[in-house]
């Protein structure tokens, strides 16, 4: 009871009416939903609890970390009940919108008749989603893995270049970020803000960057790394590049104009595979097309995928032609895990619900349309360097200098506390950590686009 009154008595302090001269808030959109009473354990004390039993690499947004208790669709609530717009989680996990209940029915459902049935049994929900997978893929591309994430998916995807090559180099580009077991930390560390492992067989060409980068939009120019690299650092052969279309923790940069086209040429000439790494990209978050190699004009040998493909389960995997895909059979290659019935009864659900709703065009719409607007902001708030992406995977980039382009680490940190406290959660990365990452669910509005950017404006002006 102390600890509802508590609650009360905050809710109402955050109700008092603001001071005459302050500006009026923007008004959150209406939402038909109402959270369920709260009463587990306070933010404060989870905090104590995390801070005693949990990983010590594990860090928080804000200053104030919130306690999330629950979500619907585009939003998050609290354990006061307040409910914040989310424009991050989209890339963490959710495509279609938090607890969507056509996803939450079809994972209930399969969990009430079989949760696993292991890899030598027959399961129709494997097969089914595996066919719809393959069947939003380009060429041959038709022979799908399942994995529990993206960690898995790229690692996986590494070692088939590796196999079916007889090659051990690969090829990654800086500030990219591929996962957390050693090949893909390995893939990830050059000049990466999160990792310092270095892999024997793993080389680093040069970001195509056309914010930050040397050659600008050139992409061939930054192709020709590749190439040395090949030349000087390898024998000459080599088993494989990945990439992705965007760079998601890197800070969403898109990879300069005919540098993928470029690259995936040039490994092709040193028998090499090309691996497209969709985990965060992929599933229609582009809006222009359902997978970022798509907007290059390439296809793959092999795709990865995770994150958006479950709507927040455990869910990955690996796309390859038939070809490539016997390789595997030469290790007797198995996931005890990946691909239980539950996952890939729910992955099919996903793509139902991209398809029914049309949430790659509203992706698309809304995205386009968000750009627009905070584009506006940069001409009104100096501090905005940059603003870059597709659909409804959006970056801006914060700096204190725009000819020497500074990153605005510190000042960054102020306006997402701000956001928070008007109700907008978004995230941040970038190799300095001075870049939004605007990625939400696909169900994102225009009217939550609006809301969003009147939100930053005000955050950006209190700077």
């Amino acid at each position: 009871m102390k600890r509802l009154l508590v609650r009360r008595l905050s809710k109402l302090a955050d109700a008092i009416p603001r001071e005459r001269n302050n500006p009026p808030l923007p008004r959150m959109p209406p939402f038909d939903h109402k959270p369920l009473p709260y009463e587990g354990p306070t933010a404060a004390e989870i905090l104590k609890k995390r801070a005693e039993f949990l990983s010590p690499s594990m860090f928080c947004f804000y200053k104030k970390p919130l306690n999330i208790v629950e979500g619907k669709m585009q939003y998050l609530f609290d354990e006061d009940g307040r409910r914040y717009l989310d424009a991050f989680a989209g890339i963490a996990t959710i495509c279609c919108g938090h607890c969507h209940p056509k996803v939450v029915k079809a994972i209930t459902s399969q969990t009430k008749c079989l949760q696993h049935s292991t890899i030598v049994y027959l399961n129709h929900a494997i097969t089914d989603f595996a066919e719809a997978l393959a069947s939003k893929m380009p060429g041959d591309l038709k022979v799908v893995f399942f994995t529990n994430s993206g960690t898995e998916a790229n690692e996986l995807a590494i070692m088939m270049a590796r196999l079916y090559t007889g090659c051990h180099d690969i090829i990654s580009v800086r500030n990219a970020y591929h996962g957390n077991a050693a090949g893909t930390m390995g893939a990830t560390a050059q000049n990466n803000w999160k990792f310092n492992l270095m892999q024997s067989g793993v080389h680093h060409a040069v970001n195509p960057d056309p914010y930050r980068g040397l050659f600008g939009s050139d992409g061939e120019k930054y192709a020709r790394d590749v190439q040395e690299i090949i030349n000087f650092g390898t024998s000459g052969q080599i088993a494989g590049f990945i990439s992705e279309a965007i760079q998601g923790v890197g800070g969403i940069i898109e990879l300069a104009p005919g540098y993928l086209p470029a690259v995936y040429k040039t490994i092709k000439k040193a028998g090499g595979l090309c691996i497209a790494d969709e985990v965060q990209s992929g599933f229609a978050r582009l809006g222009s097309h359902f997978w970022g190699f798509e907007a290059h004009g390439v296809v793959p040998d092999i795709v990865t995928m995770a994150k958006g493909i479950g709507n927040g389960i455990p869910l990955g995997a690996v796309v390859t032609t038939p070809e490539i895909a016997q390789v595997l059979t030469r290790r007797s290659y198995f996931n005890t895990f990946g691909g239980n019935p539950v996952c890939t009864a729910g992955g099919l659900a996903v793509l139902r619900v991209l398809e029914e709703e049309k949430l790659q065009e509203n992706a698309y719409i809304v995205g386009s349309y968000m750009k627009d607007r905070i584009r506006t902001l940069q001409e009104k708030h100096n501090i905005i360097g940059d603003v870059r992406g597709r659909g409804l995977m959006l970056g801006v980039e914060l700096v204190t200098d725009h000819q020497q382009k500074i990153p605005a680490k510190t000042e960054i940190l102020h306006v997402m506390d701000h956001m928070k406290e008007m109700g907008v959660l978004v995230g941040k990365g970038g190799f300095h950590g001075n870049v939004f990452r605007i990625t939400p669910p696909l169900c994102f509005t225009k009217e939550d686009a609006d809301f969003f950017v009147d939100v930053m404006d005000i955050a950006l002006s209190k700077l």
